[in-house]
């Protein structure tokens, strides 16, 4: 019994520093949370997820990719505001900006966390491990490729407790609309 404190009090005074570059393929992972919870209102929680991916490591970068030109300005802020990240859109899929993107950063950091369960990163996640990078992928698991999940270094299993649901503007309209009525009828 007293070994293992002195292990735990140990492992205490080990100093991490190693660098993260965590790099989301934006409309994967909406996709994948949105299935999960049968809700297209669902939303990444951001505060929740990144500091359980770093586990007391440095966040180097952290970038968004997302098709098309309609990025909202609100996830482009809070990105940019509390993690220095970045978002970028991308003409089509994030599969080869993103790729190119980790390629470039690879000899800058130690571990590259993909967001995505895209079995098209595979040979992206092999190329990397090659180069000596830790990789780790973050997804849903029941819309990620297995092949991906054994060919990470660790996988970081995204689950509801990583994700919030916005109110649907429908039903916030609706509740006022039933609202409106109640006060009418009671005049």
């Amino acid at each position: 019994m007293n070994e293992i404190t002195e292990t735990q009090n140990n492992r205490e005074n080990i100093a991490i520093s190693q660098s993260v570059a965590i790099l989301i393929d934006g409309n994967n992972i909406e996709r994948s949370v949105h299935s999960e919870s049968n809700d297209t209102n669902t939303m990444l929680n951001f505060d929740i997820l990144i500091p359980k991916l770093l586990v007391n490591r440095g966040l180097s970068r952290l970038v968004y990719f997302r098709e098309g030109k309609h990025i909202s300005n609100k996830l482009q802020e809070r990105l940019h505001n509390f993690y220095h990240g970045s978002v970028r859109p991308c003409h089509k899929s994030a599969d080869i900006p993103l790729s190119i993107n980790a390629i470039q950063v690879a000899d800058k950091v130690d571990t590259i966390i993909i967001m995505s369960g895209d079995s098209d990163y595979i040979e992206l996640v092999r190329h990397l491990k090659s180069e000596g990078v830790r990789v780790e992928i973050a997804a849903v698991v029941s819309t990620t490729s297995r092949l991906i999940i054994e060919e990470a270094d660790h996988f970081h299993e995204i689950t509801k407790e990583d994700w919030f649901t916005l109110p649907s503007k429908k039903v916030s309209k609706r509740h006022n609309n039933m609202q409106n009525i109640k006060s009418n009828t009671s005049k």
